[in-house]
């Protein structure tokens, strides 16, 4: 047997396309990413460790999230607020030795507010110390399978080892979305004031939020800036069926990054187009098989095919059955038999769909056994009188 990749015009007349044209983003680093499709539109030095400011934030409520989700706390668990929380500097809750704000409180003052008190005190309260809270913080990411973030603080405080990639805060992004939807909604709420202590820091500092777009909706997630990292922010937005989350920073300005957010999320959604390309069960291409009841078998998705197809045309879209063949018999309908491998202009990389058996192939009986030893004899009899 042998890998046989057979090019295939199955999908080539729906899936003509043209490169959407690369955004050319003035964020330093950034990282753009259609949810619903699994499809990465953008990434400019997205795996580099940077300072991540106050996105880094999102870690602390990922954390917070789990522990509501084990139930080790609860949303009116309270917690102590030490003189090391009080002190902190920046942006704030302004809470004090007095307070003993609950998980709900905490929550909301560290997504709306950016609370570096807020994320101090969860800190403390889960994990004894913020020290021990950002060696788990560390541990947590690696798990995640964030390997370009390490964590000195709970609240993005600047530190040489308060590191995160630009496509590490992504799939945090994705994960609070996805794992927490009951909380999610949080990233929402645009305004919270802590027993009307700060009025002036009422508000949720996410630009997004302000948009009135005729057709999508922001709902998250974070912004931060220090000197040294610039303006950034974490956000996602939704138009339809589509979600879009993107991470960028080392803007300017804060009018120069709430530009910036709402040209990514305008090009994200008018520059590519969801199509359903094939339904499950459709014989996209067929595969030989190996001393069958039938000399073939049909390929087909395992799962409806719907992809992100940049919006123009001019170069058709390559698409590809890769399998392993002739394939031997018995087969079972649903057996996963190769890929489909599909180059869209305009992705980095290629999207891979699972192939399977579209129908029941039995195993041959003798005469087909006998008439394949009967080939296999005759090729290595006309091999050797070639050599």
């Amino acid at each position: 047997m042998q890998l046989t990749r057979l090019f295939t015009v199955i999908c080539l007349a729906l899936l003509a396309a043209l490169p959407a044209r690369a955004f050319e983003t003035r964020a330093t680093a950034a990282w753009v990413y259609d949810v619903t499709t699994n499809t990465v539109l953008l990434e400019k030095n997205a795996d580099i460790p940077l300072p991540p400011a106050s996105m880094s934030k999102l870690m602390t409520v990922n954390m917070l999230f789990e522990a509501l989700r084990d139930g080790r706390v609860a949303l009116d668990t309270s917690f102590a607020v030490s003189t090391r929380a009080k002190q902190m500097g920046g942006s704030t809750m302004f809470l004090n030795e007095m307070d003993r704000p609950t998980v709900a409180e905490l929550l909301k003052g560290i997504v709306i507010n950016s609370g570096n008190d807020a994320c101090v005190v969860v800190a403390e309260g889960l994990a004894g110390s913020e020290d021990a809270f950002a060696r788990q913080m560390g541990e947590r990411a690696r798990q995640l399978g964030m390997n370009n973030s390490m964590f000195a603080n709970a609240s993005g405080w600047p530190h040489p080892g308060q590191r995160m990639s630009m496509r590490d805060l992504g799939v945090l992004s994705v994960r609070l979305i996805s794992e927490f939807p009951d909380y999610y909604p949080l990233f929402s709420e645009t305004s919270y004031n802590y027993k009307d202590r700060s009025p002036a820091n009422a508000n949720n500092r996410n630009p997004l939020l302000k948009i009135a777009a005729a057709d999508w909706h922001a709902d998250g997630l974070k912004t931060g800036h220090t000197e040294e990292s610039g303006y950034g922010l974490a956000g996602s937005a939704v138009m339809g069926d589509r979600r879009i989350v993107f991470v960028i920073t080392g803007l300017t300005s804060e009018t120069e990054r709430a530009q910036e957010a709402e040209a990514i999320a305008n090009w994200a959604f008018r520059q590519f187009v969801l199509k359903t390309l094939a339904n499950k069960g459709s014989r996209l291409a067929e595969a030989p098989v190996w001393l069958g009841a039938a000399d073939k078998v049909g390929l087909t998705p395992a799962e409806d095919l719907s992809l992100l197809i940049p919006a123009a045309a001019q170069d058709a879209i390559k698409a590809e059955a890769v399998f392993t063949g002739p394939v031997a018999a018995p087969i079972a309908t649903g057996d996963q038999l190769g890929e489909l491998v599909l180059t869209i202009p305009g992705l980095n990389e290629p999207k891979r769909v699972a192939l399977v058996a579209a129908e029941d192939v039995a195993a041959g009986g003798f005469m087909v056994r006998v008439k394949a030893a009967f080939a296999r004899l005759t090729a290595k009899a006309m091999q050797a009188a070639n050599s």
